[in-house]
Formats: structure tokens, sequence, C-alpha cells
């Protein structure tokens, strides 16, 4: 069933040389269509920017900001939007969506991806509530961990990996999505309004002034892992870091699946960033049993 339509541009809209067939996605920030690539009779996936909050389809098909005291958050969406086509185009992987095309019209951007058919992992594992197998896990998560480390290369943190932004394509083939809060490590001083999801985001997202790296992605991708197990977020970290009550996966889940992956996930989810994987490459070959797993830290007092 396609999602309810937010002031979606009308079937038959051509923008560019692409002609919109229907509506197949919405975020926060975007709405998403499949279409028709006019040239080549490719399939094409095109991102629109319409913010929900702040955002409105005005005439025919032009977006702006609701009101006046809006206009520079719209701006600003904008801006950020487009940014995160610059990242897309510059990242090329097998694992990482990939951006054909981005332009300006109708007041808004558009962003085109190749159009990928497959399932949504947050779909998938609330439809199956949790208990993915370890073939499934390994199939996903280290293709996951080399996008990653493509990504941290670069400078570049994604800070929103969860299961919401995880595309499956047949076969359990993993594309990572949603690239709109990336941030580039030498932003010292320009960190923006940080994008945090309660469960996925470790502590130091949570404040302005804490350290990011790539440990605080490692951190989304060994609670995402515990998701597709227990077939829901774990507590957020505030409240771990408050008072962890949070049974350790290698405890929860011992005998149903491989010790490294286990144990894996519970370094990957430790609080303090400096008890993690310091890098993807790290928790890839932690995951795969190429390297010994730390035994976890006490939590300090």
């Amino acid at each position: 069933m396609s999602p309810q339509p937010r002031d979606s541009l009308p079937i038959g809209t051509v923008l560019d040389c692409y002609r919109v067939t229907r509506l197949i996605g919405s975020g926060g920030f975007s709405l998403i269509y499949l279409a028709e690539d006019e040239d080549n009779h490719d399939e094409v996936a095109i991102k629109e920017y319409l913010p929900k909050r702040f955002g409105a389809r005005t005439q025919g098909l032009a977006v702006s900001a609701i009101k006046e005291e809006k206009y520079e958050s719209f701006q600003r969406g904008r801006r950020l939007f487009y940014q995160e086509a610059r990242v897309l185009a510059m990242l090329r992987h097998p694992n990482i969506v990939n951006v054909r095309n981005c332009f300006l019209a109708n007041n808004t951007a558009y962003l085109v991806m190749n159009y990928e058919p497959g399932k949504n992992l947050g779909r998938y594992i609330k439809k199956r509530q949790g208990g993915l197998s370890t073939n499934f896990l390994m199939t996903v998560f280290p293709p996951l961990l080399d996008a990653l480390e493509l990504i941290h290369s670069r400078q570049h943190l994604h800070l929103d990996i969860k299961p919401s932004n995880i595309h499956l394509r047949p076969g359990g083939n993993p594309l990572l999505l949603d690239f709109g809060a990336v941030y580039h490590l030498d932003d010292v001083g320009h960190k923006k309004a940080q994008v945090v999801t309660p469960g996925f985001s470790p502590i130091e997202q949570y404040y302005a002034s804490a350290k990011v790296g790539p440990f605080t992605d490692v951190y989304a991708i060994g609670s995402t892992m515990r998701a597709c197990i227990e077939g829901k977020p774990p507590p957020s970290a505030v409240e771990r870091h408050a008072q962890d009550t949070l049974l350790p996966a290698i405890e929860a889940f011992g005998g149903k699946y491989p010790r490294e992956v286990l144990e894996s996930i519970d370094w990957a989810m430790q609080i303090d960033s400096a008890n993690r994987p310091q890098s993807a490459g790290q928790m890839r070959d932690a995951l795969l049993g190429r390297i010994p797993i730390p035994k976890p830290q006490a939590a300090s007092a």
C-alpha cells in the first residue's frame, strides 16, 4: 500500500527528464517517488525536499516555507539536503545508495537515485518480531560495516543508522540510506543540531559538546543488530547512562547465536565510547571472528 500523500506531486509530473509514476515513501524532510527516466526508460527513485514541519506545496508544484519565520529553517534544510547529494555522489560503494542526479526546481531540491526493489529492515523486524537468523545478520551487517569504513575514510560520519535507514534488496543484500544527518569530521565548532533516535544513538549524540567519531556509528550498528534479534529498539543511551539494566546479548541470547556475534554486539553497545570498537573495520573483523573481543569494561561510577 502506498503511503498517505503529503501534498505529493501528481502522477505523470515531469521533473527534468523524469516522469513520476507513484509515491513510494515519505520521511520527516522528504517525499520519495518512483519515476521513469524518459531518455533511457530506467526506473529511478526521486527524493523531493518537502519538510513536514515547515514546508508545504503552495502554488502548483512549488514548495515553500509555511510561514515567514520558518523561511531560514526551510533554506537551511534545503542546503543540508543538497549537501547529502554531494556526499553521496562522492561515495561509490555497492552497499550505499547510488545518486544519479540532483537538481533544483519548484523552489525545492530533488535527488535522483537508482531504484532498488526490496524491503525496509525496520518494517521487516516489526513483521517478524525479531528472531532474525545468524545467516541473516552475517549477510546484512559485514557489508554495511564495509560501506561505513569507506564513509569514515572520507572523514564523514552517518549519524543516523537505524533499521528504518537500511534497505534489504532481494537475498538480503543491504543498502544504507538517508545521509541527511551526515557530519564531516573537520566541521569542528560547526556541529549541526544532532539527529537523535532513542535506542540507536549513543550518549555522545545527545550532547553538543561531546566528541563523535566512527565509534558513534558503530554503536548504532550494534543496536540495530540487537533489534534484529530482540524485535524492538534497545533502551535509550540516556536511560542506560543513568542506570544500565540492559542484559548483555551474550547472557540474553547465549546458545541461540554464535558467541562472536553476541560479544560483538555487546562491545559495540558499550556506553563509554572509548570501550567500543574504534572503527567499522574493527567491528566487522570482530563479527567475522578475525580478532579477539576485549572483555567488557565495568561501568564507571
